[in-house]
This record gives structure tokens, sequence and C-alpha cells, in this order.
């Protein structure tokens, strides 16, 4: 490579950088589109490794996002199949490979540049992707409008683009807080005029969100709205307008949500009597006459998943039972209770915390909190709101999901999370903080 083009990739690198992260972060939910990235990314970050500066400091944040890779590491002797055991150490990989290249940065990112291009870049994508799914699936489209089946409506748009709707939800509920962040600072500077691009970004985003409909994601998004309105006005505005801010914002939310559930009125369904029925039934669906129509994505459901998760992982809290057997495990003990109803779907804990003490033990549970309560210590030290609704969003979507057995959710925390960290870190170590 001549000496003239290794300068300009060079010149492109350090100039693009939070570009790069904001399209990569963009693409996590895809799996494919995804993984081309994060090759490319690792590519450019190895062709210019000479710019990677890591001191003792920065090893302690590599080391904590790196958690869930070297679980894998030092518990890989307890998988039965070793090569099964290596399939989830790489897997969980990127937990390693994005803080040492991100952290490692000599140089502090921009962050508000990165949200920026994100919140245009995930949110385009998205609405390319609702406008693909009106064109192949019109029949489908037609019995929504009609009132039918309202209940699949999200899924079927997330399954229309191989993703889980939980995970699609959970990266759409933190672009709505990351375009309710910028929405708020750009007011502020310009006087509160709001009628601009980023008051589009934000209804846009927001729309999205209750078009894929996960209840989490939902709550999870309108607490980190206002969340956003507090923290950043509370020191900005008077006490008055902040009142008057906070009032205006809850109207909007209730007249959209109020509007979307006159147009698909099972919502007011699902939000009342469907989610929390049958829980006296908690172990016992196969009472059921129809499980699978009855409650198959219902709350009692995963209460008894996670009943007979923690019942087996007591047999084994020391080192767990592996990695590669934690799922072989959790469908052999529905087996061995009877539980056919869950025995036939194999149905994954839907918890991790509960993931990780079935298959890493007592250390397994310490390092997932440490993991995700770093996001929290690194949010409160940067005093900055963004990093401290990421630790609300993850830590409560774990509670229901297993995010870091998925690789939505093992590379969308893992980036941000170093994302965060670098910030911070080389603020601190450059005196900023």
């Amino acid at each position: 490579m001549s000496l003239g083009l290794l300068n300009k990739l060079r010149n492109f690198y350090t100039e693009n950088y939070e570009c790069l992260l904001a399209i990569l972060a963009s693409i996590l939910v895809f799996r494919k589109p995804a993984t081309i990235g994060i090759l490319v990314f690792i590519a450019f970050n190895l062709l210019f490794y000479k710019k990677l500066k890591i001191n003792s400091k920065k090893w302690f944040p590599i080391l904590i996002i790196s958690i869930p890779f070297l679980l894998d590491v030092i518990f890989l002797w307890n998988n039965v199949e070793l090569s099964e055991g290596f399939k989830h150490m790489e897997k969980r990989l990127s937990t390693f490979i994005f803080p040492l290249l991100i952290i490692g940065q000599a140089f502090v990112i921009d962050f508000n540049k990165i949200l920026k291009i994100y919140s245009i870049f995930f949110t385009t994508i998205l609405y390319v992707l609702l406008i693909r799914f009106l064109i192949i699936e019109p029949e489908l489209v037609q019995k929504y409008l009609n009132g039918i089946h309202l209940w699949e409506m999200g899924y079927s748009f997330a399954n229309s683009t191989s993703v889980h709707a939980p995970a699609l939800n959970m990266h759409v509920a933190f672009l709505v807080v990351v375009n309710t962040y910028l929405l708020v600072n750009h007011a502020i500077k310009n006087k509160w005029k709001l009628l601009n691009y980023r008051i589009v970004l934000f209804i846009a985003s927001l729309l999205m969100l209750l078009i894929i409909n996960t209840r989490l994601a939902i709550a999870n998004a309108v607490l980190g709205i206002f969340l956003i309105l507090f923290f950043e006005l509370f020191k900005k505005v008077s006490r008055k307008k902040l009142i008057s801010i906070t009032a205006g914002t809850s109207v909007l939310l209730m007249v959209v949500f109020f509007a979307f559930a006159k147009a698909f009125p099972y919502i007011t369904e699902k939000y009342s009597s469907v989610t929390f029925a049958h829980m006296d039934k908690v172990g016992k669906l196969d009472d059921f006459e129809d499980p699978e129509g009855e409650i198959y994505s219902s709350f009692v459901t995963r209460v008894s998943i996670w009943k007979t998760a923690w019942e087996r992982s007591q047999e084994d809290l020391l080192f767990g039972v592996g990695a590669a057997d934690g799922k072989d495990e959790l469908n052999q003990a529905y087996e061995d209770t009877n539980q056919v109803f869950l025995s036939k779907y194999k149905f994954p804990t839907h918890n991790q915390y509960l993931d990780f003490l079935l298959k890493f033990g007592i250390l397994g549970v310490v390092g997932v909190l440490l993991y995700i309560f770093h996001i929290l210590w690194i949010g409160l030290k940067w005093q900055h709101t963004v990093p401290i609704f990421f630790f609300i969003l993850f830590f409560t979507s774990n509670l229901t999901d297993d995010f870091l057995i998925r690789f939505d959710g093992i590379t969308f925390s893992a980036l941000w999370i170093s994302i965060f960290a670098s910030i911070y870190w080389n603020n601190r170590l450059n005196k900023v903080l």
C-alpha cells in the first residue's frame, strides 16, 4: 500500500471515526449487515493499531465490559463438548473486541456527533423497512387496519426484518430517548424553536416504538423521556418552565398513545387484562386447553420458566452447568417436572440473571451485575443522562429476556458501553472531567 493512500485512509479513519461508530450502532440489530460492519470496523482499527493507547487505568473498563466473554473463557472446562463452549465464547467475543479497540483510542470521541448521525441513520433504516413491509405484506396490513389479529402486528413487522420484536424494540426505545435528548438540547440552544427535523425524528421514532409495541420497551422509553426532560432542563431553565415543558410533553404523549389505541384497540386489552392474566397457573401451564393460543407470550409463561430455571440452578450453584449446556439442562428440567408445553417449545430462560446463574453459577450472577451496573457507574461519574438511561433499559430488558445470549443484545450493549467508557476515561485522563 502506497504511503499516500495510507495517509488518506488514516485521515479518513480519524476524521470519520464517530460516523463509523454511529453507522455501526444503527445496523447492530440486523445480524448480517452488522457482521460485515464489525469486520470492516475491526479491519480499520487493526490497520491503524499504532493509534491505540492502552494504559493501566483503561484496562479496568476493558476487563469489566469483557466479563461475559471472560466467563466463557474461565468456565470453558465446564462444557460437555469443548467445541460448543468455543462457539459461545466466539458469540460473546465482541464484549472484548469493542472495549479494547474503542477505549484504546487516544483521542476523545465526540458523543453528540455519534448520537446525531445514529439518530438520522437508524430512524431512516426503520422507515425504509416499514415501507418495504407495507409493500410485501399488503394482506397483513389490511387485516390490521380492519382490527383483525392486532396482537401480532409488531411481531410480523419485526419478523419481516429477521429480528426478534423485543430486541428490535429495545434498540428503538434507546433511539426514542436519544431523539428526546437531541431535541431537548436543540430546543434549549435555539430558544425553543421546535419546528425542525429533530421533532420529526422524535415523533417518527415514537410511532415506530408503538408499531412494534412490546410492553417493557414502551415503559422504558416513557421513563427515559421524562428522565431526559428533568435532568437536562433542571439546571438550564426555571422551575416554572420545567413544569410547563413536562406537562406539555405529558399531554403530547397522552394524545399519541390515545390516538394509537383508538386506531388499534387491542393495545388497551394487551396492557390491562392480558398481561398479568392467569398468574394462579404458574408452573401449571398444561392445565390450559390451548396454551399456544392463550398464554404463549404471556407473563405467566415467563414466570413458569423462571421458576423452573431457578430450581434447576440450585443443583449447580458453585460452577453452573456450562454455557453450552444451559439450554439442554433447562429443557431436561421441563421434562423432569412434567411441563409438556414448556418442553415442547424448549423456551430459554428469558431472564439474563437466571441464565448466567444456571450456566456459570454464583460467579455468573455477580459477573452480569458488574457488567450492567458498570453502565450506571459511568453515567453517574460522567453525569450524563444517556448512559444512565441505557443502564435502566438494559437492566430491565434482561429481567424479561436474555440479551447476552443474542447477537443483537451482546453487540448492542458492548458497543454503547465501550463508547460511554471511552469518552469518560479519555476525558478523565485528559483532566476534562
